[in-house]
């Protein structure tokens, strides 16, 4: 039974300032709204919105960013509430601390360490290929065998641009939370207004005929365009990991996580619709959509913006969840699940920079060497998982009486929590089998590493 043995949240706090030195408490709401658009608005609306288009959905797109954000909205309600009453970092992971037990903590933890990987391997890949784009348009070209992941019939085998702007991120992660927010919200600035540029330039070549048929592929493709654009949503989850450096996480949570997620929503909705107006849906095809319908209508200075906008997107994603991905080993780690000497805090920066620089071999690995072209999907599966499991928690949270008495609450318990188990269910049913033969061969390898090591060394166990 001690596989399910749990921390109060009252223990939980209490353990996140045990050692002395704590993270700085710095951001606020707005630092907070500008962290989940940065981690939002990239690869998603500069690159999935052509392909979930053209294969699944046609003009219907519209509605599959719909069904994809209603699930993310009732989801995030209820992290909401969970950021409100546990200011810890960790998201998921610590919630689940609380609610469900260690195994099921270490399994959330696993799948985010998943999420957090694999999405900053995807995005630096992502990066690498604008940036290398951006180079040839002044006549420079890195040589081919460093321009891509292992792939030797193409003749490439690292990733070298994916790499260098992996370890500047986590460099600027280390000197501190204050100068990332900075940073991360001068560069959201930028591509909100290269986004708001694209709609106010495309919108007057809208050609309703484009919307006709509306569903081509029926709701069924409506549905797998909802789980293939569900990747341009994740990130807003990322905001609940800075909750241990948040100035009134009780009030500042809520606002940053639901803020950042209504306004992506409204701006994604807004794309896709322009999108599929302005180009046939059977054209979208693309790896760079926005760029192409602009070039479509013959506004290639917009165009050239698009993709500044584009590389600026993805560096805010990147630093956000890579943000995330330290501050989830810091968690994990100071538990004793993975060794607790990672969980140590520079004196000078209040930043783990051990966990920080962890994150980046991780995510170096994977970009450099790993093509990750198909692992959209295995990182969306994942986040879905995981956001069941904060649904069910709320209503395990309701029910032990734990949480705070101030702050956020979670709207129409159970009925939200139950409708954001039930679509995030349903959108993991939309994804390929492999996709699920992978994700538990993930989980089954956490599993193997926690009973050889992290129940052993987990603080709990010791005391």
């Amino acid at each position: 039974m001690n596989l399910f043995r749990k921390k109060s949240i009252n223990q939980i706090i209490s353990d996140s300032g045990s050692k002395g030195i704590s993270l700085n408490k710095t951001l606020g709401a707005f630092d907070l709204t500008m962290l989940g658009i940065g981690a939002i608005i990239g690869t998603g609306i500069f690159v999935l919105t052509g392909v979930a288009a053209a294969e699944h959905a046609g003009p219907a797109l519209v509605l599959s960013f719909i069904l994809a954000g209603i699930a993310c909205a009732f989801a995030a309600l209820c992290y909401a509430e969970f950021a409100s009453s546990v200011p810890v970092s960790g998201s998921a992971y610590t919630y689940s601390y609380a609610t469900f037990g260690e195994l099921m903590a270490w399994i959330l933890g696993w799948d985010l360490l998943l999420e957090y990987g694999l999405a900053s391997a995807s995005v630096a890949s992502g990066w690498s290929g604008y940036f290398q784009g951006l180079l040839g348009g002044f006549g420079i070209h890195l040589p081919t065998a460093l321009t891509s992941a292992y792939s030797p019939e193409n003749g490439t085998y690292f990733d070298l641009p994916a790499v260098i702007i992996a370890f500047l991120i986590t460099f600027l992660l280390t000197k501190g939370v204050r100068e990332s927010a900075r940073l991360n919200a001068i560069m959201v600035i930028i591509k909100i207004v290269v986004v708001l540029l694209f709609i106010a330039v495309a919108v007057w070549y809208v050609k309703p005929d484009n919307w006709t048929p509306f569903m081509p592929f029926g709701f069924g493709g409506v549905a797998t365009g909802a789980a293939t654009v569900f990747f341009a949503y994740i990130g807003f989850d990322a905001v609940s990991s800075a909750a241990e450096e948040v100035k009134n996480p009780q009030k500042n949570m809520p606002i940053g996580i639901i803020a950042s997620l209504a306004i992506c929503t409204v701006l994604y909705i807004a794309v896709s619709a322009i999108l599929t107006g302005v180009v046939p849906y059977t054209e979208l095809n693309v790896k760079n959509p926005v760029a192409f319908a602009l070039n479509y209508i013959n506004q290639d200075w917009v165009a050239g913006l698009i993709s500044i906008g584009a590389i600026a997107g993805m560096t805010t994603v990147l630093l956000v969840m890579m943000y995330g991905l330290s501050r989830l080993f810091y968690a994990i780690s100071r538990d004793g699940l993975l060794p607790s000497g990672l969980s140590k805090i520079n004196k000078k920066t209040q930043t783990p920079v051990k966990t920080t620089y962890l994150g980046c071999l991780l995510v170096s690995l994977f970009a450099g060497f790993i093509p990750l072209d198909e692992l959209a999907n295995l990182t969306s599966i994942g986040t879905l998982f995981a956001f069941m499991s904060v649904s069910i928690g709320i209503l395990v949270l309701r029910k032990s009486g734990e949480g705070m008495k101030a702050g956020f609450k979670t709207p129409f318990v159970p009925v939200v929590p139950i409708l954001a188990f039930l679509s995030c269910a349903y959108l993991m049913l939309q994804l390929q089998m492999q996709t699920w033969i992978a994700f538990l061969i993930w989980l089954a390898a956490g599993l193997i590493v926690y009973f050889v090591y992290g129940r052993k060394h987990s603080l709990l166990n010791k005391s």
